[in-house]
């Protein structure tokens, strides 16, 4: 009896406990995402964001930034896409006229180009909040910032200024020198500009000499002269006039297509002189990262924020672009698809992202640039690429539509940037 009446007195424990059980098994059985769950994928944390220092081991076969700070109480690099259907496009719509037509996903009538910005990043452990663009002009008035890289950087550079034009009506046209192009908000004395490199570094066709060479000693007739310690124009004198400077290269660096290793070979100059014997392009790469660091730590005010964006990824299913490949996805890709396309194991074809990441982190490693890490979480978006509407004859899976993917990166960007604001 006395044992009926001990189990009778633990039986509301026992029910309660059996209640709790269920329910957060079915809670966890209702997050319906699109996860980035692999275990050996590193991260870089942002909220307390520090130098570029201290030993690095690169993971070679997820290619993700090896950096990480356990003082950090974020990575925003890990985390999931959850589509939620009722997102408007309320940032900037598909009016702002410096979208570049091949990258208007509504205008041009992708299938799922209003579909694309309902899918909101997530990270594992905490809130990457919104962009507020209204907030951004009063935080970073009389700023000038500035985008130095390839189309992929004015991708990202078109998705902040729309965001900025649709609360501000005060802006006036105006380039900075070497700028492709750039806008004043005029109320907040805030410029926002883009200049355009492919390559960092300066260069232009070559021509063997007549009268001969090193070069035209071991056969070399015609090609690409790289100046590894020469800046390109474009962004020469950027350093001295931004605040803050987000870089990006990669994209021309792995296309055979513009530089072909037998008919167009890059011959990497340094000092004016050819470097004999002539070196590939991954290490000409290496080259022209250094010089690149050294002389915008050289060139820019102490106080400058300087970042480099991580290679955004392509997403060529079927063979490259000039090999019949496209990109037709209409949802983003689970976490075993991602390593399909990407895993350096593989050597896939669009591993490139990886590769360029590698060499970017050895690169910056000791130096007082912060990364930003874009990467993976743009891994799975094999949907937000323009394919078949961008106006080319072959799918675009390299630019990304907007509105689009690259807004996400400005919520990543602008709180990056707040973050470093708060530690100043």
């Amino acid at each position: 009896m006395a044992t009926a009446n001990m189990l009778s007195s633990l039986f509301p424990l026992f029910s309660l406990v059996c209640f709790i059980s269920i329910f957060c098994l079915l809670s966890l059985s209702k997050k319906a995402s699109i996860s980035s769950s692999s275990p050996t994928y590193p991260h870089f944390h942002l909220v307390k964001p520090t130098m570029v220092t201290g030993n690095i081991e690169p993971n070679a076969t997820s290619g993700s930034n090896p950096y990480t700070s356990s003082s950090s109480s974020c990575d925003y690099s890990d985390g999931s896409w959850i589509h939620d259907p009722d997102v408007r496009l309320d940032r900037y719509d598909s009016s702002c006229k410096e979208i570049f037509k091949g990258w208007n996903c509504i205008l041009n009538k992708k299938s799922n180009g209003r579909d694309i910005v309902k899918w909101r990043w997530k990270p594992r452990n905490c809130h990457l909040p919104p962009f507020d663009p209204l907030k951004f002009l009063h935080t970073y008035r009389d700023t000038n910032i500035g985008f130095v890289g390839d189309s992929l950087n004015r991708n990202m550079f078109v998705s902040l200024f729309c965001a900025l034009r649709r609360v501000a009506g005060d802006v006036k046209k105006w380039r900075p020198s070497g700028a492709d192009r750039g806008f004043t908000f005029l109320h907040y004395n805030l410029t926002i500009a883009y200049h355009r490199t492919n390559l960092l570094a300066r260069y232009g066709s070559w021509s063997a000499n007549s009268n001969g060479g090193k070069l035209e000693d071991l056969g070399y007739k015609e090609g690409y002269r790289v100046d590894v310690d020469i800046p390109e124009g474009t962004w020469e004198k950027a350093p001295g006039f931004h605040d803050i400077l987000i870089f990006n290269t990669g994209h021309w660096w792995w296309a055979p297509s513009k530089f072909d290793p037998i008919k167009s070979p890059m011959l990497f100059f340094e000092r004016g002189l050819p470097l004999i014997p002539p070196i590939p392009p991954d290490v000409g790469f290496d080259k022209v990262l250094k010089h690149t660091i050294r002389f915008v730590e050289k060139t820019m005010r102490p106080s400058a924020i300087k970042l480099f964006r991580t290679q955004s990824p392509r997403h060529f299913e079927g063979g490259d672009w000039d090999q019949g490949g496209s990109c037709q996805r209409l949802q983003p890709l689970s976490p075993k698809e991602v390593e399909e396309l990407f895993s350096l194991t593989k050597n896939g074809t669009n591993v490139e992202a990886r590769l360029v990441n590698l060499h970017l982190y050895k690169s910056l490693k000791g130096s007082n640039f912060h990364i930003l890490d874009i990467t993976h979480m743009s891994e799975f978006r094999a949907d937000a690429h323009p394919s078949t509407t961008g106006g080319k004859k072959h799918d675009d899976c390299m630019h990304w539509c907007l509105p689009g993917i690259t807004d996400t990166w400005n919520d990543l960007f602008v709180t990056h940037l707040n973050s470093l604001k708060i530690r100043n």
